[in-house]
């Protein structure tokens, strides 16, 4: 027996036949027939039972019902006259002794229709958003999301990792996204911060003497949504490996993920071990991006001495690259919608062009490239019916990039969906020029490793090497254009920690005053390590096929980092701010 019910909804099948049983669940639709007949549809946590009113009591009790309550129903199974092979329990039938009212839903229409809730404004879905996860499809991919993580946990926990929690409260650290602070009643004036990852109580762990961490770690970050990033808070795998170096976290990551892909996913295609190993200036030359989508089979191909002259002065003088599109169908108002789309993505303009079945150049910027056609041909290997995009500026490889992602899927034979492709970003830069600044600023993580180490440090102090060359040992996972994570080897040396910052203008003080227990504790010996964390929400949304990633969380925040269920952020009362030593001053709008 189940709690107060003797089968599931999905339970019963054709041996069942002539047994008393009890179901419950939420009475999901009613057919009346003829005024004395009514097939109600009932529907639980795990699927779908048709319960047959025929009694004239029973058949008042179920009119007075409204859809939705939840209801038990006791009586005896039998065979269906007329059988649904598309349910599980299609075999089947239950005629009712006893109905009764369990949960009463005390409105006569809903906000939306359960089983299509996903055709409703994401508004209504979110919030009511415990109704939309009535809907069985939307219910799926939570499901999908838990047995994901459990097969994490237990690969890692195979591969001798220890699952440790790390602190929610912690202090405010310059992390490269918005912290959310909390107000420290105890301590006025001070703020907790809620992590934007166990970055550095991992890196203790392993300093401590811990060889295998990881844990499912929920992250927080004050930063704007968008489809594969989710406002607020976020899960990740995080892992870190003491005396490992990047190999070692390629080959535990290459273990645990293609099992769980191919077991899990939507697609039953998946890169194997070894993944493809891209360097990142590479992956920006060819494909436009950092992640870029393996499945596309376009690239790019920098032209920029050929339009050096050129006659249109979009492209004269700048940097120039063309993606060539073969066996390309496209109508002329398809790719100049394309094209738009691109615009609004990438912010610059792009071109384009096409060699016609005589081989030709036709359309778009065709007459302006006409007099380097050899050029073009011999470079770009064009044949006839190629279409060429031509990206030009500043912004030329992110417009490529976009184009690249725009044009793969629309152009018949260059995509190929249905199959997940992984590779690795390697040879990240350690510095770049700041946009704001002007100055050198680290490009993505201070706390990566630079190739070479204290070597690399003193002839980049001493003037013998321009610190923009730089790689640092970190590495990025992408699968299907989707960053799933970022990781590096250490800095784990705090001469080469204090190296590092000073290149940017920062002291041995800074330092300490930055990241004081860290560097306190790598003081005490600590051991080379290495690490990585997948994001877990990310990983689900690939898995179960969804473009948006608020499809497998639980309970999202809308694009605004609202939760309009619960009404968050709210106010509160001026009771609470005195007690945390608060004042909120109206803004200047208001």
């Amino acid at each position: 027996m189940m709690q107060s019910r003797t089968h599931n909804c999905n339970q019963l099948r054709i041996e069942n036949v002539g047994e008393k049983v009890k179901l419950v669940g939420w009475m999901e639709n009613v057919r009346e027939v003829g005024g004395n007949l009514a097939f109600v549809v009932l529907r639980d946590f795990y699927g779908t039972t048709q319960v047959v009113v025929e009694d004239e009591a029973d058949l008042k009790v179920i009119k007075g019902i409204n859809k939705e309550s939840t209801i038990s129903v006791e009586g005896t199974v039998r065979e269906r006259a007329s059988k649904n092979s598309k349910q599980a329990t299609g075999e089947i039938e239950v005629v009712p002794e006893k109905i009764e009212v369990l949960g009463r839903c005390r409105y006569n229409s809903l906000p939306f229709e359960i089983n299509r809730s996903r055709e409703a404004d994401e508004t209504q879905r979110l919030k009511y958003r415990y109704l939309d996860l009535r809907n069985p499809a939307v219910k799926k991919n939570i499901i999908l999301r838990c047995q994901v993580i459990a097969a994490l946990r237990q690969a890692m926990m195979a591969h001798d990792f220890l699952e440790i929690t790390t602190p929610i409260l912690t202090a405010s650290s310059p992390e490269g996204a918005r912290d959310y602070l909390v107000p420290a009643r105890k301590h006025p004036g001070k703020f907790y911060a809620l992590p934007q990852a166990p970055q550095q109580f991992k890196q203790l762990l392993m300093t401590s003497g811990f060889d295998r961490y990881f844990q499912i770690a929920p992250c927080f970050r004050d930063e704007d949504a968008r489809g594969d990033r989710s406002p607020g808070e976020f899960y990740q795998l995080d892992m870190e490996m003491s005396f490992a170096t990047q190999e070692d976290v390629f080959a535990i990551c290459e273990d645990v993920l293609p099992p769980i892909f191919a077991k899990f996913g939507t697609y039953d295609i998946a890169s194997q071990p070894p993944f493809r190993r891209i360097a990142y200036n590479d992956a920006l030359a060819i494909y436009g991006s950092d992640k870029p989508d393996l499945r596309i089979d376009l690239t790019a191909t920098d032209v920029t001495e050929l339009f050096a002259e050129s006659e249109f002065e979009a492209l004269r003088g700048q940097t120039v690259k063309a993606v060539p599109i073969t066996d390309c169908k496209l109508t002329r108002k398809q790719i100049d919608k394309l094209l738009g789309d691109c615009e609004v993505q990438s912010g610059t303009k792009s071109y384009w062009f096409k060699v016609d079945e005589n081989g030709e150049l036709a359309g778009g910027i065709g007459k302006f490239v006409a007099p380097i056609k050899a050029e073009l041909t011999e470079k770009l290997g064009l044949k006839p019916d190629t279409l060429v995009i031509v990206c030009a500026g500043k912004l030329a490889t992110k417009a490529v990039g976009v184009a690249i992602k725009t044009f793969g899927p629309a152009c018949e034979g260059h995509m190929d969906k249905e199959r997940y492709e992984f590779c690795w970003i390697v040879d990240f830069p350690m510095y770049e020029i700041g946009e704001e600044s002007g100055e050198l600023e680290f490009c993505h993580n201070p706390f990566s490793m630079p190739k070479g180490g204290m070597e690399t440090m003193l002839a980049a102090e001493r003037g013998e090497i321009d610190p923009l060359t730089i790689t640092a040992d970190q590495y990025d996972l992408v699968c299907n254009g989707v960053e799933l994570s970022s990781g590096a080897v250490r800095n784990h040396d705090p001469e080469i920690m204090i190296k590092a910052f000073e290149l940017v203008r920062l002291g041995e003080d800074d330092v300490k005053a930055k990241f004081p227990a860290m560097y306190n504790a790598f003081c005490y010996g600590a051991p080379p390590h290495a690490g990585i964390a997948p994001g877990v929400d990310r990983m689900v949304m690939l898995l179960a096929g969804e473009d948006s990633i608020r499809e497998i969380i639980p309970f999202p925040m809308n694009k605004n980092a609202q939760d309009i269920m619960m009404g968050a952020p709210s106010e509160v009362t001026q009771k609470q701010l005195d007690e945390l030593h608060i004042a909120v001053t109206a803004h200047e709008d208001e």
